[in-house]
């Protein structure tokens, strides 16, 4: 809030200062307006309106044509009701109400649609789908004729742009449903000839039946391969047992048959049996046994020989088998015969799965050709039917005699003159007065480069702030050469209850706690440019100090532009210069204005005061001063002026800058503060003087002056050519 009182108080403070300049802009424009109200003739202003629907009344009730001259718009933003606005103010239309009427201008010739144009307004109705149309003439007669024939031209224009699309329409799709049919038939032998290429009648049935029987042998197979595996163990149990392939058992049980081989191995068991017996009782070589073995021997050569004459893979010795060995032999063939086609129907099964895997494969590839061929067979079909039936609401459509508009009021004869446009062009003038004179206000600102605030200074030097001189009583309205004529008052000497005189203490009392390690004994007062008040800053500092008791010395070092005698009515016969130069004792110069103040004036103006100020003897001289005297005040030259500043700033503690309000202005401070920095001086704080309280949002003399008394006060309220005098 306090931000906003403050930039409300800071505007306050601008119409002060410009509203002088501002308020001639504003009357001179607001009676030029004035003027310009009163010069057009009495017009007359006529106005009908148009109910806008969607779709025609015709098309809705027999939902036949609907979309033709339906109100509608390409961007969603778009107001269909702005676009037939804009139709009715078109040109084509003003020609051709122009022509209907035959209307003329102020100077009997053809009205243009241009002029027409700029006598009829075109607007919506708020909330509504009704445009209301207006037209201004001097004759109140005419104004009303054109309204209702502009209407009427906009209705029979938009029927026969209905009936015109429709036609155009109809003939369009007459000359593509020839091509759309083609499609169709083409779409459809495309499908055709697809199924019968891939033998398909329905892919979606044998899909699903191919994915049954593609289960159906994966569990055949499994069945398959469990019943071989059996197969396979049982036939390697038997082969172990009878020790022979199934072929060589084959061939056994075939030799064992055979009628000679069966005898001779016949014969082989009983002689076998013979030598076993004789064996027990007889030794090897006995003849009996050796006959046997001969026995023996020719027997197994003659059954050996039989055997191989017959091609079997079988040897004679193993000819000799029991019935139960005979009988293992024949279960070790089945199983082998069994094994055998338990491997022959496996891979039939697996044969039979890999081609249905297969054509399933080529399933997912027919079903998007199929869906594709069947899209665009549908597309076809669709867009050929909705030709169709296009073409029939068309040739309905072409038939219609109603619009998208109707009139709900015509046009009647207007009986008063209209003074719309006098209220607008006095309102546009004082909306245009109000904005000149805004910008004559921030015109005037922004070319006035002029410090004009204390927070304005402050902000602009960014030095230590020391303290604040107020303007009390009446405003100095003479800052210019008059100041250089009256003599500067001494507030704190004359008026020290005053609260400008407190101000003068605070600034006193400031520079005594600016530096507590080092007190600072000499102090040059200077400003940026003349009629800032640093002489009688100077003059009244330099009092608040003595009479605190202090003995203090006032320099006037201004040998340019020298007042300081005059603030205390001196002569200024001898002073500085002389001293310097030697024509004169200190002693014999200096004098005493109050007590505890000596003022040494600037003597005789010399022709070049640098080359003096810059001395050798000028630096001895204020070793001097500051060796007699508590302080000493040295009133120096402005900074733009001279650099006699900067010089004697470098022999002394420091500089005390002093600027004012509507005096310094912002170019001059920069040089000011460009000066300083580059001479690197030791500036000790900045004094604001001649601070106009009421132009200050946040000032506290506010407060200081009902602190005081009425008796004070008043006492401060000078006249305009004593304050002026505050610029020196």
């Amino acid at each position: 809030m306090e931000f906003i009182d403050a930039d409300i108080h800071k505007l306050w403070l601008i119409l002060k200062r410009r509203w002088l300049p501002a308020a001639g802009v504003f009357s001179c424009v607001v009676g030029l307006s004035v003027v310009a109200a009163m010069m057009p003739k009495s017009s007359y202003q006529a106005e009908g309106k148009l109910l806008l629907k969607r779709v025609n009344e015709t098309s809705a009730a027999t939902g036949l044509g609907s979309q033709i001259g339906e109100l509608d718009t390409l961007a969603q933003q778009t107001n269909p009701l702005k676009t037939e606005a804009a139709v009715l103010s078109s040109i084509p239309l003003a020609q051709q109400t122009i022509t209907a009427l035959n209307l003329k201008d102020n100077d009997g010739e053809v009205l243009l649609p241009e002029g027409f144009l700029k006598k009829q307004n075109i607007k919506q109705l708020a909330a509504t789908d009704v445009l209301e149309v207006t037209y201004k003439s001097n004759d109140p007669q005419e104004a009303a004729a054109v309204v209702n024939k502009l209407m009427s031209l906009y209705i029979e224009n938009n029927v026969l742009s209905n009936r015109t699309a429709a036609v155009e329409a109809s003939k369009f799709i007459a000359n593509q449903l020839p091509k759309t049919e083609a499609r169709v038939r083409q779409a459809e032998a495309a499908l055709r000839q697809f199924k019968e290429q891939n033998q398909i009648v329905s892919l979606d049935e044998e899909v699903k039946s191919a994915v049954g029987i593609i289960k159906e042998l994966e569990s055949q197979i499994n069945t398959t391969e469990a019943a071989l595996a059996n197969a396979n163990a049982r036939y390697a149990t038997l082969q172990q047992q009878v020790g022979m392939s199934s072929a060589q058992a084959v061939a056994t049980n075939s030799l064992n048959q055979a009628g000679g081989i069966q005898k001779l191995l016949e014969e082989s068991q009983q002689l076998e049996d013979r030598l076993a017996t004789e064996r027990t009782r007889l030794q090897e070589d006995h003849p009996t046994i050796v006959n046997l073995k001969l026995r023996q021997a020719a027997l197994k050569a003659l059954l050996d020989k039989r055997v191989a004459n017959t091609n079997s893979p079988v040897q004679g010795a193993n000819l000799q088998i029991g019935e139960s060995k005979q009988k293992l032999n024949e279960e070790l063939v089945q199983s082998e015969a069994e094994r055998l086609g338990l491997a022959k129907q496996l891979a039939l099964l697996s044969s039979t799965q890999d081609t249905y895997k297969q054509r399933a494969n080529v399933f997912p590839k027919l079903e998007q050709n199929q869906r594709e061929l069947e899209r665009q067979l549908q597309a076809s079909q669709s867009t050929y039917q909705s030709l169709l039936q296009k073409l029939q609401e068309l040739k309905v459509a072409e038939n219609q005699n109603t619009g998208n508009a109707s009139i709900v009021e015509p046009a009647l004869v207007p009986d008063k003159a209209s003074i719309k446009l006098r209220v607008m062009i006095l309102g546009l003038g004082v909306i245009v007065s109000a904005l000149l004179a805004g910008a004559t206000i921030i015109i005037l600102e922004v070319r006035d480069t002029s410090v004009k605030t204390l927070k304005e200074a402050q902000e602009l030097f960014g030095y230590t702030f020391l303290g604040t001189i107020p303007m009390l009583g009446k405003k100095a309205n003479s800052r210019g050469k008059d100041a250089e004529a009256t003599i500067p008052e001494l507030p704190v000497r004359d008026m020290p209850r005053s609260p400008l005189s407190e101000a003068y203490r605070m600034l006193q009392a400031n520079l005594k706690f600016l530096s507590s390690d080092k007190p600072l004994r000499v102090i040059v007062v200077t400003s940026s440019v003349p009629r800032e008040g640093k002489s009688t800053v100077s003059a009244n500092l330099a009092t608040a100090m003595a009479q605190l008791g202090y003995r203090v010395l006032l320099v006037d070092a201004d040998m340019r532009r020298p007042v300081q005698h005059h603030i205390w009515k001196l002569n200024n016969i001898t002073g500085l210069s002389d001293v310097i130069v030697g024509q004169s004792e200190f002693k014999t110069s200096v004098r005493t204005a109050i007590k505890n103040l000596d003022v040494l004036t600037a003597g005789v103006m010399p022709p070049n005061p640098i080359a003096l100020l810059n001395s050798q003897r000028m630096a001895t001289l204020i070793d001097d001063f500051s060796a007699t005297y508590d302080f000493v005040i040295v009133d120096a030259p402005p900074l733009l002026v001279a650099a006699d500043a900067v010089t004697l700033g470098k022999m002394t503690d420091g500089i005390l800058l002093v600027a004012r309000p509507g005096v310094l202005d912002s170019r001059a401070a920069g040089a000011a503060q460009e000066s300083l920095e580059r001479s690197d001086q030791n500036v000790l704080g900045l004094v604001v003087n001649g601070v106009i309280v009421e132009n200050e949002s946040d000032s506290y003399f506010y407060f200081g002056k009902e602190y005081y008394s009425d008796e004070d006060v008043p006492s401060l309220k000078v006249s305009n050519k004593e304050r002026s005098v505050e610029g020196i």
